[in-house]
């Protein structure tokens, strides 16, 4: 059953980011993920100035006169959004949790998909597949997935990748635009990201909490980890406690980045406490100039 305030929150994501895909990402969409190759459209009559080379010669001997083969490129697309469910992205020190954002952008993607005629699928993951929702069109499958970011219950609570990447790679067999949503807290799947990355064209969106790379003086708080349970009290007005906490959230994110980097895949990053549309208009802007 869906609630009242999940329906508004659907509702509310729907509108902003609809939003900004018009307003913001209206052609970047398109140009940046190239359809799959150029495909046979029609013939017209030759006009000065045409490339020689494409005129139809069997056409052409037919008429009496030159005729060329217009091709138009083969748009549709298939968007795969990966989205990390373990208990760290239930974190969220400002106004939204890192799950929140992560509904957020999946919206942002599903309907820059929607509005260009592609399709998008879901796998939702923790140290386990937890749902996997095959790729189609259409407004209200947008809206499900969505909805399935944002109310999921999952079983697990810990971080898998490894075995996120290896599902999809034995699931979706035609090349796809992948979009691996998570923050990172994880290590051991560099051999299946690369395999993924030449097969695919895979995107990290990396999301991060402003407290862990900042984290304030507050004395004696009591943590518990979310995807352990384990709970630790920790003096947070040592600045060498503070420092070592910052150290250990940065680690994971350098090893992140180094992994992307040797492996010839762009990444996102995204803070929870901050807009998320400069950074991906960043994204959009450098892969615009490769091609």
């Amino acid at each position: 059953m869906l609630t009242k305030e999940l329906l508004k929150q659907v509702k509310q994501i729907e509108i902003r980011t609809r939003g900004i895909v018009n307003e913001v990402f209206s052609g970047e969409y398109h140009s940046v993920f190239k359809g799959r190759g150029m495909e046979f459209s029609e013939v017209r009559e030759y006009n000065i100035g045409d490339d020689i080379r494409s005129i139809d010669w069997n056409v052409t001997a037919r008429f009496g006169h030159p005729f060329i083969k217009i091709f138009e490129e083969e748009r549709e697309l298939t968007v795969m959004l990966l989205v990390d469910m373990s208990g760290s992205l239930v974190f969220g020190s400002v106004e939204k949790t890192k799950q929140q954002i992560a509904a957020e952008m999946s919206a942002i993607l599903a309907f820059s998909a929607l509005k260009n005629n592609d399709k998008v699928g879901l796998i939702l993951f923790t140290d386990q597949i937890e749902k996997f929702v095959p790729p189609r069109k259409g407004k209200s499958h947008a809206l499900r997935i969505i909805r399935e970011v944002l109310s999921f219950e999952p079983q697990g609570n810990k971080t898998n990748i490894r075995q996120a990447l290896e599902y999809f790679n034995h699931t979706i067999k035609k090349k796809a635009i992948v979009f691996l949503i998570s923050d990172y807290i994880d290590g051991g799947y560099e051999k299946i990201l690369r395999i993924v990355g030449k097969k695919h064209d895979l995107i990290g969106i990396v999301l991060r909490d402003i407290r862990e790379k900042n984290l304030i003086n507050a004395g004696l708080i009591k943590f518990r980890d979310a995807e352990t349970n384990d709970i630790r009290f920790i003096d947070t007005s040592d600045k060498s406690v503070r420092q070592s906490i910052i150290n250990e959230n940065e680690k994971w994110m350098e090893y992140r980045r180094q992994l992307f980097l040797s492996s010839r895949l762009d990444s996102i990053d995204i803070e929870t406490g901050g807009s998320y549309i400069k950074p991906l208009v960043d994204f959009f802007k450098l892969r615009e100039k490769r091609w």
